[in-house]
């Protein structure tokens, strides 16, 4: 018989390590935030992609939610490219 597991959130059922799934909760909110600035400009993916300073196929991941092809680092530049400011939060863990 499998054990029944239960995870705050998907991120800490799909990791590893506590560190991973933070990885993955920060870049999941920056590709959020991103997706819904770029779909504000209404512009076609070639502008949007160039405001951004990636290539077409790269906003169309990003667009796709296609989390595990960006790092933490890609989206925090690609959050100061959109206009967007990025505030970061330390709290104890529970």
């Amino acid at each position: 018989m499998m054990e029944s597991q239960s995870f705050e959130d998907v991120f800490d059922a799909l990791a590893d390590t506590p560190a991973e799934a933070a990885n993955m909760k920060a870049r999941a909110t920056l590709l959020a935030a991103l997706v819904d600035r770029v779909t504000s400009w209404g512009l076609i993916q070639e502008e949007a992609a160039a405001r951004l300073g990636v290539t077409r196929p790269r906003l169309n991941d990003l667009l796709r939610g296609k989390l595990g092809k960006f790092s933490l680092d890609a989206l925090v530049n690609m959050t100061t490219a959109a206009g967007l400011v990025l505030e970061i939060r330390v709290a104890e863990a529970a």
